[in-house]
């Protein structure tokens, strides 16, 4: 019964999206909230503000309360250890795990640590892979010849999880381009 509700979900969708300007729509969907934060600290650390989005959409969906089963906070999903590192390094103020729920703070620390992920590996998918996996767990996989360093193998990596989030981050990172540029 679920998957006929979400069958006939998606197919009005679809119609309304062809009978109405599709890209409202789904513009709906790929939101740009915190626009004024992601802007700032994307163009602060060189990083296309459209991918942030895609990463924010794809771990909390714009939600600023968000949890994840692991403990990761915010906007961005940072785990606690992780934001505290990323701050020190950078000299950004950062009293406890709270921190992580107020927008500008996730959103500044999460970019800085995706720009760093970036510049170490190189590419969007590989910095991608290790913001999810670890980047201890992704420098193995390229030492060890089971992804490429430059990205262009990603249907390779061996967890299925961070195989469907780069391969989903990518794609909507694609749909926003689309509509926003």
């Amino acid at each position: 019964m679920r998957k006929l509700i979400l069958i006939l979900f998606i197919i009005i969708i679809t119609l309304l999206a062809i009978l109405l300007n599709y890209e409202n729509i789904l513009k709906i969907f790929y939101r740009q909230d915190y626009s004024e934060y992601v802007e700032k600290y994307s163009k602060e650390n060189k990083v296309d503000p459209l991918l942030i989005y895609s990463i924010i959409k794809a771990e909390s969906n714009f939600d600023n309360e968000a949890v994840s089963s692991k403990g990761a906070m915010g906007l961005m999903q940072l785990m606690d250890e992780t934001a505290k590192e990323v701050a020190t390094n950078e000299l950004i103020e950062y009293e406890s795990d709270k921190t992580l729920y107020n927008p500008e703070e996730n959103i500044k620390i999460g970019v800085k640590y995706y720009a760093d992920l970036k510049n170490i590996f190189g590419n969007d998918a590989i910095a991608i892979a290790a913001y999810n996996a670890g980047m201890g767990t992704v420098s193995s996989w390229i030492q060890e010849g089971i992804i490429k360093a430059d990205g262009s193998d990603i249907e390779n990596i061996p967890y299925k999880e961070t195989n469907m989030y780069v391969r989903k981050i990518m794609r909507d990172y694609e749909i926003y381009q689309k509509l926003y540029l």
